[in-house]
């Protein structure tokens, strides 16, 4: 039996949030490994964001010209075995390097799996994006939390080839059965240009600052679990997955919850929801208290992106995936950039008063709520 549209693009981002999960309690790892300061490893997640910015575009252009399902495709089997790579890395330089292009064609991946996941909306005349983010967040939980356990007892190179093994079995059952949405050889073709209407920026600016507090929980949750409470690398890995477990379970209710509140009400008790989390989180004083605070952050992050994601993709006038490239390149940049900077003000500020700052930063989507109203699909093009 054939796998459906939506079951495929569904195991994509299963496995795209698997592998950026096993990439947070790596990062304490290679700081062990490389001896290395905070300021350094935030350079190197720097390089993960600098990747991202840099391959996002073209991924976005090769949706516009040939279709999402191919992009994805070649994002996701390039992808594949840089979590190995950068553990055979030997020193700063060469796992910069690794990093910057595990960066780059993940983010390319994500680009085109959201377009992807657009397309099966149109097709279903039903939206599904949250629903396929919680996909993602389950995949982000697994590589989160198995991560720290897998490193503990079998090392970190074991640790990327059972990465790489569970990935590339997903890719195999899953790229088969995209919906193919390459544009027909006689179509005309859209001009591929940035968007000139302000409001992509506006989505994008939005998803932005939701992604910041998700990025630096997946960066240093685990960096502040450890270092700053003392907890174990097993504990530490969970930081970030406990806020990945409670972002999956609302997504999978995203859905159904924006059809009933709509999606301007749900971004706004959202941002309320993931403020208080991140407030408790940073004037926790135990490991399980931070933890809490952090799970109860991934509650209202969670439909956040998504409703940007949502009423960009279905944007009138311009090339398929321009708009969504925007939006996702300006977002991911909250989840791959900041946290560099991050790792700088850690050393001289602590974690803790970055985590309530962050809390504060919500006060941007919640005051440009209003945007979201186009993402309610039956208010938008099916």
């Amino acid at each position: 039996m054939r796998m459906s549209f939506r079951a495929a693009v569904s195991v994509l981002f299963f496995v795209n949030g698997m592998t950026i999960g096993s990439w947070a309690p790596k990062l304490p790892t290679l700081m062990a490994r490389l001896e290395i300061s905070e300021s350094v490893a935030g350079l190197i997640v720097l390089c993960l964001g600098a990747g991202s910015m840099c391959i996002m575009p073209v991924f976005g252009a090769m949706v516009a010209r040939r279709g999402s399902a191919r992009a994805v495709a070649i994002a996701a089997w390039v992808s594949a075995p840089l979590l190995m790579l950068i553990s055979l890395a030997p020193d700063v330089w060469s796992v910069g390097a690794a990093v910057f292009l595990f960066g780059g064609f993940l983010g390319g991946m994500d680009v085109a799996m959201n377009a992807n996941a657009v397309a099966v909306e149109r097709n279903r005349s039903r939206a599904i994006m949250s629903s396929c983010h919680g996909f993602w967040s389950m995949g982000a939980f697994a590589g989160a939390a198995g991560g720290g356990l897998l490193i503990q007892s079998l090392g970190e190179m074991a640790h990327g080839a059972v990465i790489f093994a569970i990935t590339a079995a997903g890719l195999f059952v899953a790229l088969p059965a995209l919906l193919q949405d390459a544009p027909a050889g006689d179509a005309p073709r859209a001009p591929l240009r940035l968007p000139r209407s302000p409001v992509p920026y506006l989505l994008g600016l939005m998803a932005l600052t939701a992604m910041i507090p998700e990025g630096a929980i997946l960066d240093w949750a685990a960096v502040y679990l450890r270092q700053e409470m003392g907890s174990s690398l097993a504990v530490a890995g969970w930081g970030f997955a406990g806020c990945a477990a409670t972002m999956a379970v609302m997504r999978f209710l995203g859905d159904a919850i924006r059809h009933r509140l709509g999606a301007v009400t749900t971004l706004r008790v959202s941002a309320v929801i993931a403020m208080t989390g991140l407030a408790v989180a940073g004037m926790a004083g135990t490991a399980g208290l931070a933890i809490a605070g952090f799970a109860m952050a991934g509650i209202g992050i969670a439909n956040m992106v998504p409703i940007a994601f949502s009423a960009a993709g279905n944007m009138p006038g311009l090339a398929a995936g321009m708009g969504l490239s925007v939006v996702t390149m300006m977002g991911y940049s909250g989840i791959l950039l900041a946290p560099g900077l991050i790792g700088w003000l850690a050393e001289y500020a602590g974690l803790g008063p970055i985590y309530l700052g962050l809390a504060l930063l919500l006060l941007v989507p919640l005051a440009m709520s209003r945007l979201a109203r186009s993402a309610d699909f039956e208010a938008g093009r099916p």
